[in-house]
Parts: C-alpha cells; sequence; structure tokens
C-alpha cells in the first residue's frame, strides 16, 4: 500500500481555509478513482513551540500505479487545479510506502 501525503501550512484565514477544505476540496478528493481511505487530521500543537502546520491529509492506494491513474484522472487534476487556486504556497506533499509493523 502507498499514500500520497498533503502537509499544510497555517493559513491566514483558517476558518476560511477549513471550509473550503471540507466543502470543495475534500469532495473532490473523495472521487478519485482507487482511493482506498482518506484520512484527515486537524494539527492541534507539538511537543515543543508552535506547529507551523495545521492540517495533514493521508490518501491510501493499493500501489503506485493506482496512485498515479487517480493524479492524472478527470477527478485527480480537478483537485491539482483546486489546491493551487486555495492553498498553493501552503502545501507540501509527498509520497510514502506504507510498512505494516
Amino acid at each position: 500500500m502507498v499514500k500520497l501525503i498533503a502537509l499544510y501550512k497555517t493559513p491566514e484565514n483558517p476558518g476560511e481555509f477549513d471550509q473550503h477544505y471540507a466543502d470543495v476540496h475534500t469532495p473532490l478528493v473523495k472521487k478519485w478513482p482507487g482511493l482506498r481511505k482518506l484520512e484527515v487530521a486537524k494539527i492541534y500543537g507539538a511537543p515543543i513551540g508552535e506547529p507551523k502546520h495545521s492540517l495533514i491529509a493521508e490518501m491510501y492506494f493499493d500501489d503506485q500505479d493506482s496512485l498515479q491513474k487517480a493524479l492524472a484522472s478527470t477527478e485527480g487534476k480537478a483537485a491539482a487545479r483546486d489546491v493551487m487556486q486555495f492553498a498553493a504556497n501552503l502545501i507540501t506533499m509527498f509520497y510514502a510506502e506504507v510498512k505494516e509493523t
């Protein structure tokens, strides 16, 4: 299993960001073909100091091929366009292989 991880810095207007993320962006992502699980976590603190990030989203897929197909799909492109409009300067994305322990 693999996942795409999106890490969002704290926005200037958290309420507006949260509303757009919940009402617009999340429904777009949920339409991705091959998506097994979407996990969204609101960051509320850190062991030391204030966190620089406010949200982490993890999108799970069976394998890298399924993930790439989702990103290349019409639904994946729609979500990419959306995130570039509301969070281009806030987001960092990366891939990870899930290891069972």
